[in-house]
């Protein structure tokens, strides 16, 4: 039986799906200080564990 393992990180445009923003407003979140993303060259990426916790800061009223 094959288990699904969850990426450590996702694109930008993963995060814009599964958070359900568009490409545009995906790249200016992760352009905005304070989001956890991690440029590795040309690449941007999105630590799944660090969003969670971001998203979960802002629904409690954490700052922007």
């Amino acid at each position: 039986m094959e288990q699904k393992r969850e990426e450590l990180c996702i694109t930008v445009e993963e995060m814009g799906r599964r958070i359900g923003v568009g490409r545009v407003g995906a790249y200016a979140l992760a352009a905005s200080k304070g989001f956890p993303a991690l440029r590795i060259g040309k690449r941007i990426l999105i630590p799944t564990d660090a969003l969670r916790r971001w998203l979960d800061e802002r629904a409690q009223g954490g700052s922007n």
